[in-house]
């Protein structure tokens, strides 16, 4: 059960670039806070929740959110192209069901 402390978004910073440091651990007794809460604020920090500056990742992280951005990139290349073909496909139908629905105007005037 939690103390109830809250923990101003500067503090939260600076702990998380110790803990990058010194460990989770040791950061942790430093401050005097659970450790829990300090990998809590790592985890945060990981996800970008909590903006710890420029420069603050590792570059296996840096790498990481490359590759991410880079895969993310083509999901939109793909996704852009995937609409144009519907777009195109929509335009089609529509062209389709007028024709055929001024064919059948047609078959009912001769009809009558």
């Amino acid at each position: 059960m939690g103390t109830g402390r809250k923990y101003d978004e500067k503090f939260k910073v600076q702990a998380v670039k110790l803990a990058k440091e010194a460990g989770t651990k040791q950061a942790a007794e430093e401050l005097g806070i659970p450790k829990g809460t300090l990998g809590g604020w790592m985890k945060k920090a990981r996800k970008g929740e909590i903006d710890t500056g420029n420069g603050s990742r590792n570059p296996e992280e840096a790498l990481n959110l490359a590759q991410q951005l880079q895969e993310e990139r083509k999901k939109v290349k793909a996704l852009e192209k995937r609409i144009k073909e519907l777009e195109e496909l929509n335009e089609f139908l529509e062209e389709a069901s007028a024709f055929f629905a001024a064919s059948r105007q047609k078959y009912a005037k001769r009809k009558e």
